[in-house]
């Protein structure tokens, strides 16, 4: 074997040459290992061989031994050039790109043909996620592990189950256990240029602190993108045309990933982490057909069952749509500047979100497909593209991909399993059989959302044809007590529209959430009142052959008595040994201090935010 130095320099550079110490010629004087002997030895014999066969034996001595030493030379010259080869190619690890957006479910055009009925992908348009799908892989199948945002990001970044994370459990009151490895602080031990700009790891403390907190951040170039609507929107009312509003917003982006790239070290590999926020409301209301040109007409008959079809409403998704079309713009101006810098075809793309839409039933907060399952695409440099995969993935699964990607060995026992072999594969459909189940839960998301700051638990099983969900305290309200809702009273409408702790506030204040409460006691729209806020039975089973949008709970169905044993048995065992606290624990930590403490004044962030507005108003 050759000898080496160090695969990786202190800065993470490749060097990996095989030192010359230990090949070729000696030095006069210099005795070869024992080992570089033997080896020298069979070359001899069978250059006297070849000599042999040749027939030249007028040769002198002197000149044999010269050529013998030529020979020599010339064979560990080929060798040495191999193992560059080699080594070389281990050594080309690829850049990461990770665009991961906030709230930013499972909308994206590619989608479109994959649904195969009617849905919102077949108004939204996204040419920069779409064409990552079709140079790459398009997940059908990819869900969080919790869709609240810390928990979420605290399995995504370790590859663990969320209630493995300590208090990176729940979302107010989170804490990061600094104990815990994550991928984006393995890759920079292990020589990557890291760096993010916007949100990776929050609300929690210290925040973002699984990337090094904001050791890593570039943002000088502005925020602007965080807030696409609302940025957009206020330069147009100054004046400024909708493209050139637009242009000025994603200027930002570049300028950020502009200054990360310039930051880094020659030949070095990078990882960074677009997280932006845009798709987490609020946003501006209408902005959807005034900055995109969304009609939301355009979703009638499109709207899941669990949405009230009404103009409202449609407005509304039709402006989350639209910022869901800001963050493939956003998306566009990296893909774009890959491609001028030459680096598009050594890079990993990846491009997701951290659960499903805010501030609708079913959504944030929820374990049905519409609050768990999210697009991902990733483009694989030198993969094959235009494949479809249909295994069942997860977002830990993100962990050690990326960790394997950095040739970081990923720590034992993680929940997430590398993807990489479904990305090097050239088959669609299903690859790995065994990929045909995810596990998802939630604990706490909002501190106050019900008495004593207590969690809402909650647990389930998903597989290609059903949805088994398990409600660990169903005498609890799972969006948050309804506070200032009773049979005779209602809040204002704007409250509820505008500010998340009036009422049942695990979901996030909407126009539609504010519809629907106000709309509570018609009987057209009661049982989509029920549906989003009411109380839920302890066990949930949905048949999703005869109701993909998971409307009708058949688990107290006779007939499904078999399916749904045998899926709260195979969940309780896959829990068991993953050593959920929930369910191994008999004073389970998560109903107790410090994940029932308090946590920050829950309307802070809001007060901060009209503060904020009063200000530019004056100015």
């Amino acid at each position: 074997m050759l000898k080496q130095h160090s695969r990786l320099s202190p800065n993470g550079d490749p060097r990996g040459a095989p030192s010359l110490l230990g090949i070729g010629t000696p030095a006069s004087g210099t005795a070869f290992p024992s080992h570089r002997r033997s080896v020298l030895g069979s070359q001899t014999l069978s250059f006297n061989l070849f000599l042999h066969q040749l027939r030249i034996p007028a040769i002198r001595a002197f000149d044999t031994m010269n050529i013998r030493r030529a020979f020599i030379s010339f064979a560990f010259g080929l060798m040495l050039s191999l193992s560059l080869t080699r080594t070389h190619a281990a050594e080309t690890r690829w850049n990461i790109l990770f665009c991961f957006a906030d709230d930013w479910g499972r909308y994206a055009s590619c989608y479109a043909k994959v649904d195969g009925r009617p849905s919102l992908n077949d108004v939204i348009k996204t040419p920069n996620v779409d064409r990552v799908a079709r140079e790459g892989v398009l997940f059908k199948n990819a869900f969080v592990n919790a869709p609240s945002c810390t928990p979420c990001r605290s399995s995504m970044l370790s590859g663990r189950y969320f209630f493995n994370t300590g208090r990176g459990a729940i979302l107010n009151g989170a804490v990061w256990d600094s104990s815990i490895p994550t991928y984006p602080l393995m890759l920079r031990d292990a020589g990557y240029h890291i760096g993010k700009a916007y949100k990776v790891w929050s609300p929690g403390t210290p925040a973002d602190a699984p990337f090094g907190e904001q050791k890593y951040a570039y943002e000088m170039a502005g925020r602007a993108p965080n807030n696409f609507s609302e940025e957009a929107t206020a330069r147009v009312e100054k004046g400024m045309s909708v493209a050139a509003a637009r242009d000025e917003i994603l200027a930002q982006v570049r300028g950020n990933f502009d200054a990360f790239l310039a930051a880094r070290k020659p030949g070095q590999p990078w990882l960074f982490f677009f997280g932006t926020t845009t798709t987490h409301r609020t946003w501006i209301k209408g902005s959807g057909k005034k900055l995109w040109g969304i009609e939301p007409e355009s979703l009638k008959g499109k709207i899941p069952k669990f949405l009230p079809d009404v103009p409202e409403v449609r407005e509304d998704v039709a402006d989350y749509l639209g910022e869901s079309q800001a963050v493939d713009a956003e998306l566009g101006v990296m893909l774009k500047r890959l491609e001028e810098i030459g680096e598009m075809d050594h890079t990993l793309v990846v491009v997701s979100g951290d659960h499903g839409m805010p501030g609708v039933p079913a959504g944030k907060c929820n374990l049905y497909d519409h609050g768990v399952a999210v697009s991902l695409a990733i483009r694989v440099p030198g993969g094959k593209g235009g494949r479809v995969i249909d295994d069942f993935v997860r977002l830990p699964d993100l962990a050690p991909t990326f960790m394997e990607v950095g040739g970081v060995k990923p720590p034992e026992g993680l929940y997430g399993r590398t993807l990489l072999p479904l990305l090097k594969s050239d088959k669609s459909g299903l690859i790995d059989p065994t990929r045909d189940w995810v596990i998802t839960g939630r604990e706490r998301h909002v501190a106050t959302a019900r008495e004593g700051n207590l969690p809402y638990p909650m647990r389930s099983l998903h597989t290609p044809d059903f949805v088994y969900i398990r409600n660990f305290a169903p005498d609890r309200w799972p969006m948050g007590s309804p506070k200032g809702v009773t049979a005779t009273e209602t809040p204002a409408f704007e409250a509820l529209q505008d500010t998340t702790y009036t009422a049942f506030a695990d979901m996030d204040a909407s126009p539609t959430k504010a519809w629907l409460v106000t709309h509570r006691n018609d009987p057209q729209w009661k049982w989509h009142y029920d549906f989003a806020f009411g109380q839920r039975p302890a066990e949930e089973l949905y048949d999703l052959k005869k109701d993909h949008d998971q409307v009708n709970n058949v688990a107290s169905d006779p007939a499904y008595a078999a399916k749904k044993k045998e899926l709260s048995e195979r969940m309780m065992k896959l829990l068991t040994d993953a050593k959920d606290p929930r369910v191994v624990e008999k004073e389970v930590r998560f109903e107790n201090p410090p994940f029932t403490d308090a946590g920050p004044d829950p309307q802070a962030k809001g007060k901060a935010k009209e503060e904020r507005k009063k200000k530019k108003a004056i100015n």
